[in-house]
């Protein structure tokens, strides 16, 4: 996919730009060499947790390796028009996540809005990353994982938390189901 290869490209860019090896941003990522080996040459898209990593250890915003060009404010996105499949949640398509970006073309947003679509049956991976996050429940049943704690969200439920805490979010039962969520991370 195209935009496998542009994420990939920005973030061998700004590791040039920087003068760093894959090693050292391995370092100060804590991403494995192997794994940024494999984004840069698009053979995987990077879990927005990682590419979040990988954003503040380069420096730049997590939508600086997503976005592929600038439309005026305001950014509208009508029901089923998102942008699809420039994320997913980790580097194996097969785990059932689907983000539809909110904001595509306007590169000097402060959040990063998706739609996220949650297979259902699938296991679930935590992350962390600086930052914020707003989840909506827009359908379907999920359940929040969040440090030790798991929370039932039903449709209009929103959750609100600190992205360091270790989170993630999965489909409850064998339904799919779809949030919203808005991320804010510190530059």
């Amino acid at each position: 996919m195209a935009s496998d290869i542009k994420v990939g490209f920005r973030v061998k860019h700004f590791r040039d730009v920087l003068k760093m090896t894959i090693d050292d941003l391995s370092t100060k990522s804590g991403i494995s060499s192997d794994v940024i080996e494999s984004i840069e040459k698009g053979e995987v898209v990077p879990a927005v947790s990682i590419l979040a990593k990988l954003a503040r250890s380069l420096g730049q915003r997590l939508g600086t390796f997503t976005d592929d060009q600038f439309l005026p404010d305001p950014i509208i996105t009508r029901n089923g028009e998102g942008r699809e499949g420039f994320v997913t949640h980790t580097v194996s398509p097969s785990e059932g996540y689907v983000y539809h970006s909110l904001a595509f073309g306007k590169p000097d947003r402060h959040m990063d809005p998706f739609r996220i679509d949650l297979e259902p049956n699938r296991h679930q991976e935590f992350g962390s990353h600086e930052g914020e996050e707003l989840l909506i429940c827009a359908s379907g049943e999920v359940e929040l994982f969040y440090g030790s704690e798991k929370i039932i969200l039903k449709p209009g439920d929103t959750a609100y938390y600190n992205t360091v805490v270790k989170h993630g979010v999965r489909a409850v039962g064998d339904k799919k189901a779809v949030v919203y969520a808005v991320i804010f991370m510190p530059y």
